[in-house]
């Protein structure tokens, strides 16, 4: 299937977003055995080998069926940004297209995802998602006070302004990167977005079932073996959400000697460290979503009925030069 002309640089590709435990991984499969497709996946933590079930990765058998991209090419300690994703999209686009195949964009991670959807020019230090999900974690007060402690200087912009929450985050980012932050706009690709959701309570009980059957499947054994072999605790805290609880759980440390944003003592039990774990990937899934909906741009799929039947017609029409209504 041709999916643009790369000569005059009008190569298609699809996107598939959402929060966490959404089923994008459904869609984008689905996608790429209705269209030939190829998938690259847009994911901060993915890209780290091992840890399948900490990070959530497709099973073997759904790699060996559909190819995927940008899983398992760096080791856990090693640096992976934003513009580092931005440059290997930019080269796989091409490459996927150029073998007839739909490239189909597949990811959680916002800000990957918009570095290429909207061809972000990345300047003076480019922001990177690993810091920015580690700086999500944090509460209000943390933040402020990490602004604080880093002297930052900043100007408001207007009798309005206000420092939100997301202005200290971009500003707690120039100031690490030595910055700074700037971005313009420069679209490579005609991108057509689909969202995935659900209402909150369904969403809710999909992260509960999802991260216990993880639990289950053996996504402790994924730390305890790492740190087993004299690896970094410092690397899994970092990691956040599954690497940090995991790690803090078998360490039996207290939660508020290693960086957590909660002052809560270390879980006495299993249950009681997927109880919390759960609670923080909640509130993750909540950031996530406030993420893409800004975007007013995304076809937001209806999950009541048959949303992948509908992302199929959404793709379709988009390669055959429509868009959604």
């Amino acid at each position: 299937m041709l999916t643009g002309d790369a000569a005059s640089g009008n190569l298609k590709a699809v996107a598939v977003l959402g929060p966490t435990a959404s089923g994008k991984s459904d869609v984008g499969i689905a996608l790429a055995r209705r269209f030939g497709g190829e998938i690259i996946s847009a994911d901060s933590r993915q890209v780290y080998r091992g840890f399948d079930l900490c990070s959530g990765k497709v099973t073997r058998r759904e790699r060996e069926e559909t190819a995927h991209h940008l899983l398992d090419v760096r080791d856990v300690g090693e640096r992976f940004s934003v513009a580092d994703f931005q440059t290997e999209a930019y080269r796989l686009i091409p490459e996927i297209s150029a073998r007839g195949k739909l490239p189909i964009i597949v990811g959680g991670t916002g800000l990957y995802i918009d570095s290429v959807l909207y061809g972000y020019d990345l300047t003076g230090g480019p922001p990177d998602a690993a810091l920015r999900e580690e700086l999500e974690r944090k509460t209000d007060g943390a933040l402020r006070a990490e602004l604080e402690s880093l002297n930052v200087v900043h100007r408001a912009e207007g009798p309005d302004y206000t420092l939100t929450r997301r202005r200290v985050i971009r500003l707690i980012e120039s100031a690490r990167s030595g910055g700074a932050v700037s971005r313009s706009y420069a679209p490579r690709f005609d991108i057509l977005p689909l969202g995935v959701t659900w209402p909150r309570e369904t969403l809710d009980r999909r992260i509960e079932k999802r991260l216990h059957d993880r639990l289950e499947a053996g996504m402790t054994d994924e730390v305890s073996v790492f740190l087993s072999a004299g690896g970094d605790p410092g690397i899994m805290l970092a990691l956040g959400l599954e690497f940090r609880n995991i790690c803090v759980y078998l360490m039996g440390a207290p939660q508020a000697s290693v960086g957590a944003h909660d002052a809560y003592g270390a879980p006495v039990a299993a249950a009681d460290m997927e109880r919390r774990l759960y609670m923080e990937i909640r509130r993750f899934s909540k950031r996530q979503t406030t993420w893409f909906k800004r975007n007013k741009g995304v076809v937001w799929l209806d999950m009541s009925g048959d949303y992948i039947a509908r992302a199929c017609d959404e793709t379709a029409r988009f390669l055959a030069g429509g868009r959604a209504e």
